[in-house]
């Protein structure tokens, strides 16, 4: 299962460079220990958001692609929450982190409207 030639380089290409951004923030966090933790955590799920799409791309149904799919996005809200854990913590602004916040929003709306494509044509087609 692939995502539709256009989708499948958009969205490739805006979950790598979301893991870009991810990270340069985290080169430039604090060497204090809690940036340093919570740092490594948004590194993780950050950095994951691509990889899932890539394995969705190399799925084998249309099920296993979803999961994959979900995958991502379950990789973009725990972003979300370790970027409002940066801010709610002092350790950076939330002007800083706006701009990235607002791209994992628009790469889960993306995600959200395929997954659910994807589930309506696998009930069509049962």
């Amino acid at each position: 299962m692939r995502l539709p030639k256009g989708e499948e380089r958009d969205v490739a290409l805006r979950t790598r460079k979301f893991a870009s951004r991810i990270i340069r923030l985290y080169v430039s966090l604090p060497l204090t220990v809690e940036s340093q933790v919570i740092g490594k955590q948004l590194l993780r799920a950050g950095t994951s958001v691509g990889a899932h799409i890539a394995e969705g791309n190399r799925a084998k149904s249309r099920a296993d692609f979803a999961n994959k799919v979900d995958g991502a996005l379950q990789e973009l809200d725990e972003s979300v929450y370790w970027m409002n854990l940066l801010i709610d913590n002092g350790i950076v602004k939330t002007e800083k982190l706006h701009d990235l916040m607002d791209e994992a929003g628009q790469i889960t709306a993306v995600l959200v409207t395929i997954a659910n494509k994807t589930r309506r044509s696998e009930t069509k087609q049962a």
